[in-house]
């Protein structure tokens, strides 16, 4: 049996909150985020895993969720790797905008077709499939190679992020993964067979918090 991946979505932002498109904006954590990151911090304490290596994103609420949980587990010094190939999906024009008053701009029909489509991306912006196209790569190079070593390894990251990596593990095609939403601070424990195909899951929490 190979190593054991723990993917974590980050708690709640201040621009969540707001109802902002965020993208790779960089708002920090509410109080309720905190309380998400904590909490999935405790549900990983609980499970007793005790991590080599975490990863997370350029951004300072995945970042900032990354501690918060290596603080719970008692690793707070723990080696962490930060890069933007991990961030969330980059909303481009949208970003920053209230959601409300992008569809009061572009249209209910269009700015949903933005956010739940699979390749079309907003104006001067990701997709999911843009997104995957450089989260898949790192994950194959940086993370992978190091669950298969039999490590244990944390990736604090986003909603489309972790999306895309869920779209290998989950063996999800374009239109499954529409349907997907992670819920904030809840994590994922992936134990992974040596071929990279998921021997188990574990979902330490409740996902229907998704958004």
């Amino acid at each position: 049996m190979s190593g054991t991946l723990v993917l974590v979505r980050h708690g709640q932002s201040e621009w969540n909150l707001k109802n902002l498109f965020t993208g790779w904006r960089d708002p920090d954590l509410t109080d309720l985020g905190v309380t998400e990151a904590t909490a999935g911090a405790k549900a990983l304490a609980d499970y007793g895993i005790q991590f080599d290596i975490a990863f997370t994103s350029d951004l300072k609420r995945a970042q900032r969720t990354c501690q918060i949980i290596l603080d719970g587990v008692g690793q707070s010094g723990l080696k962490t790797i930060r890069n933007q190939a991990l961030n969330e999906r980059d909303y481009g024009d949208l970003s920053g905008l209230n959601k409300d008053d992008a569809r009061a701009k572009w249209g209910e029909e269009q700015v949903h077709v933005w956010r739940r489509s699979y390749d079309v991306p907003p104006p001067g912006g990701e997709s999911l499939k843009d997104t995957g196209a450089r989260v898949w790569p790192y994950y194959m190079t940086e993370i992978l190679p190091r669950v298969l070593a039999g490590q244990k390894v944390l990736v604090a990251a986003h909603g489309n992020s972790l999306r895309s990596l869920l779209m290998v593990l989950d063996r999800l095609d374009r239109e499954q993964i529409l349907s997907v939403n992670l819920a904030t601070g809840v994590p994922m424990v992936y134990k992974l067979k040596a071929d990279s195909t998921v021997a188990s899951k574990d979902v330490l929490g409740d996902m229907s918090g998704a958004h």
